[in-house]
């Protein structure tokens, strides 16, 4: 496991983030939820406990869209998804795209292909889920 960190930020700069390149799964999500907080045809994200990513500027300026332990992170200003928290508050998704640096990981599985864009064709070998996929 990597000890390196990794910077991240949104579009516009206000808001930017660390998170410890020691990420445990990453994948690309099709559901309609991250197509539109997007605006893509997938949201390729990377998971890793909480208290291993800090918003280091701009805390003040995140909108959050959720609650205490389900939500989504956005800039307030131009409206980039950062991350969401998931599992009860005890991880964040990194949004892979605000990733500054590159992160040792790289997408293994594709989920909730049976609700992906119409228009998107998946052209990558990866593993391809109808809905969500669940570890032991």
């Amino acid at each position: 496991m990597s000890n390196r960190t990794l910077a991240g930020k949104c579009y516009c700069g206000a808001v930017q983030y660390e998170v410890v390149d020691a990420f445990l799964y990453a994948m690309n999500c099709h559901c309609s939820n991250c197509r539109r907080t997007t605006g893509s045809a997938f949201k390729p994200v990377a998971g890793i406990e909480r208290e291993k990513l800090a918003v280091t500027q701009g805390v003040d300026g995140l909108l959050i869209y959720g609650g205490d332990k389900a939500h989504d992170a956005h800039c307030g200003k131009c409206g980039s998804l950062l991350y969401s928290m998931v599992r009860d508050g005890a991880y964040v998704h990194v949004t892979m795209g605000t990733l500054v640096d590159a992160p040792t990981i790289r997408p293994s599985h594709h989920i909730f292909v049976g609700s992906k864009a119409p228009w998107f064709t998946i052209t990558d070998d990866l593993p391809q889920y109808e809905g969500h996929v669940t570890r032991s």
